[in-house]
C-alpha cells in the first residue's frame, strides 16, 4: 500500500457479517426462526498465544470496539453453530453459512481487531464490520505490507487446543435454577448469563475443580454455578449479572475457566447493555381467575 495522503483510519483484511439474533440476543426475534445469523462470534488468535471468543450483538445504537493486540496469529467471523434446527431456516440456510478467518503471513505489529456493530431490524442488511487496524498513524508517502490468507471454510484452518466456547444464553435471572422463575418472579432484577464450553481438558481438569474466572466493568457477578451438561458433555458455567449503579453504559465481560492456575479454556467476551433503570423490573401479566 502506498499512501497518497494521511489516513484517518486503515481497515485491513476488512470483512462483513449479518447478526440479527441468537441465542444472547432475541430483542428482534419474533419469527419462527430462533436464530438468524451469517456468523455468530468474532474469534480471535492473539499475538501473546491467548484465544477469544467474543459473541455478536444486535445492539439498539452503534457499538465499535477495538481489541488491541501486536502480531495477532489469526481472527476472523465464524458460524460455529452448523445445526439446522437451531435456525429452522429453509431459504437462508443459515446452518450452512461458512466462516472467513484471517490468518497474517507476516508482522503486522501493533494494532488492533476493529468490530463494528449496527442495529438491524431485518436479515438482508449486513451489520457486522471487522478489519485489522494499524496503531501507527498513516502519513502521505508511507508504504505498507500486510500479507495475510483468507479461509472461507465450515471450520477455522485452526483450532484452540483449549476449551472453546460453544453456546451464550441469557435471559431472567434471581432464581434458583429449576425454579424459572418459581411462585413469584424474583424481587431483584438482575440477568442471567450462561456460557457452554466443549472440549479441551475439561473431563481431566474436572476432578481437580474447575475455577471460573470473572471480570466485569461494572456491576456484581452472583449465583455462580459450575453445571455439567450430559448431552453435550460440556460444562456450563452460569452466574447472574446484578447493577450497582442506574448507569446503562455497556458492561464489558471477560472469563475463562482456570485449574489449578492454569487457563483451559479460551477466553469468552462479552458486551450487554443493561436497560434503563426504569425497566430493571418484572412485571406479571398473567390472568388468574
Amino acid at each position: 500500500l502506498y499512501a497518497r495522503k494521511d489516513i484517518k483510519q486503515l481497515g485491513i483484511a476488512p470483512m462483513t457479517s449479518m447478526f440479527s439474533c441468537g441465542n444472547n440476543e432475541r430483542r428482534v426475534c419474533d419469527t419462527i426462526h430462533p436464530q438468524i445469523h451469517d456468523s455468530d462470534r468474532l474469534a480471535m488468535w492473539r499475538g501473546n498465544g491467548e484465544w477469544i471468543c467474543r459473541p455478536l450483538n444486535n445492539p439498539q445504537k452503534l457499538q465499535f470496539n477495538a481489541y488491541m493486540d501486536d502480531n495477532p496469529k489469526g481472527f476472523g467471523l465464524l458460524q460455529l453453530d452448523r445445526d439446522f434446527s437451531h435456525y429452522q431456516d429453509v431459504m437462508g440456510w443459515y446452518n450452512k453459512r461458512p466462516s472467513l478467518w484471517v490468518e497474517p503471513r507476516s508482522k503486522w505489529g501493533k494494532g488492533a481487531v476493529s468490530l463494528m456493530e449496527i442495529p438491524t431490524t431485518g436479515e438482508t442488511l449486513d451489520n457486522v464490520v471487522c478489519f485489522w487496524q494499524p496503531e501507527k498513524a498513516i502519513k502521505a508517502g508511507d508504504t505498507l505490507a500486510f500479507n495475510y490468507r483468507l479461509y472461507w471454510s465450515a471450520q477455522p484452518p485452526v483450532q484452540s487446543p483449549l476449551a472453546r466456547v460453544m453456546a451464550t444464553r441469557t435471559g431472567m435471572g434471581g432464581f434458583p435454577e429449576g425454579w424459572a422463575p418459581g411462585e413469584h418472579y424474583p424481587d431483584k432484577w438482575a440477568r442471567r448469563f450462561a456460557i457452554d464450553f466443549v472440549g479441551g481438558d475439561l473431563k481431566a481438569a474436572a476432578p481437580k475443580g474447575i475455577e471460573p474466572v470473572i471480570t466485569l466493568s461494572s456491576g456484581e457477578a452472583k449465583q455462580v454455578e459450575i453445571l455439567y451438561v450430559e448431552p453435550f458433555d460440556g460444562y456450563r458455567i452460569q452466574f447472574d449479572w446484578y447493577p450497582t449503579s442506574d448507569s446503562t453504559a455497556p458492561v464489558d465481560m471477560r472469563m475463562f475457566l482456570r485449574c489449578q492456575g492454569e487457563a483451559i479454556s479460551e477466553t469468552w467476551l462479552y458486551q450487554y447493555f443493561p436497560p434503563a433503570p426504569d425497566k430493571r423490573r418484572y412485571v406479571d401479566d398473567r390472568i388468574m381467575r
